[in-house]
């Protein structure tokens, strides 16, 4: 039984979220075989956002379905005061339905997505966002420019090419280390991403005098809230694969999809990056060990066989 009045009925004030949300999609539902160096991974990528972020905002974590470790490092950075908002999943509800809790939830006007391997360099926020305020009706804008398939930014290419006061080019305009060290994160062989840099060509324009790239990545990006709401809840019946219908959908609603013109962030899959340098351990040659697991004849069965058993605990 209560005595006397609730205290929190004297309280005039309380606090108000931040303009920018920066929200982290979190899953790591085991410390082994692929997944073995994630939780460092995160603890890397939150890092980067404590380290660099260079303007006010709010941090939401939300945890899709990971392991007791995970949480339990992930609940002692919210005791710190270190995560602002920490949603913990029972289950893995796959990107779409974790999308729709997050992004919807969010309290910010601004939305700062990226998966959890994501590492941001000091600016990072600042200068995406100044992309996302100077460009008129922008839908995503990504804090670094990547090769980019023109067919999810036409809308974007045809607003460059038709807008007065916007100087449009086409050409190659990242330098090899740039496009290489992302281009090489995402588990391209060195052949292969020598080849793609050079038949690929970059767009980019200029508007207001701020440069930006033309494309955007649903792995990372800043999104006005309003807009995102838009495209909610998606419909997604696999965890992964159909994150592709945030790109589409944008792009034919009209809205620009947009990069930032230098690289504030950096993808390192299972990798953990330490300094402010390009992905340093993939100019390694890998060893003979690594090459020989890498052989199709000897990758794929393992892969077959590492899915099953996968699927049989964790799905």
């Amino acid at each position: 039984m209560r005595q006397g009045q609730n205290p929190v009925k004297k309280i005039n004030t309380v606090a108000k979220p931040e303009r920018i949300t920066v929200a982290i999609l979190n899953y790591i539902p085991m410390l082994s075989g692929f997944y073995a160096n994630l939780l460092k991974v995160l603890q890397s990528c939150l890092g980067s956002i404590w380290a660099n972020t260079d303007l006010p905002y709010d941090l939401l974590v939300f945890d899709n379905g990971s392991c007791k470790e995970v949480t339990d490092y992930l609940l002692q950075m919210q005791r710190e005061g270190k995560i602002q908002y920490l949603m913990l999943s029972e289950k893995n509800l796959g990107k779409g339905g974790a999308w729709n809790i997050m992004l919807e939830g969010a309290p910010g006007e601004i939305i700062a997505y990226s998966d959890n391997d994501c590492y941001f360099y000091p600016g990072w926020l600042s200068n995406s966002l100044k992309v996302l305020e100077t460009y008129p009706n922008v839908g995503m804008v990504t804090s670094r420019p990547i090769a980019q398939k023109e067919e999810f930014a036409t809308k974007t290419i045809e607003w460059a090419q038709h807008t007065p006061g916007v100087n449009f080019e086409r050409g190659r305009f990242l330098d090899w280390e740039t496009f290489r060290s992302f281009t090489m994160s995402l588990g391209h062989e060195e052949d292969e991403t020598r080849q793609l840099y050079e038949t690929h060509q970059d767009l980019r324009i200029t508007y207001n005098d701020l440069q930006a790239h033309i494309g955007a990545i649903h792995y990372q990006f800043l999104v006005y809230k309003k807009v995102m709401k838009e495209f909610l809840p998606f419909d997604m019946d696999r965890p992964m694969g159909q994150v592709r219908q945030l790109d589409i959908r944008m792009n034919e609603a009209g809205y620009l999809r947009l990069m930032t013109a230098t690289p504030y962030m950096q993808n390192m899959s299972n990798d953990v990056l330490i300094e402010y340098k390009p992905m340093d351990h993939v100019t390694k040659k890998a060893s003979f060990t690594k090459r020989l697991r890498n052989l199709k004849l000897i990758k794929w069965p393992l892969m077959r066989l590492y899915d099953w058993i996968f699927g049989l605990y964790y799905r």
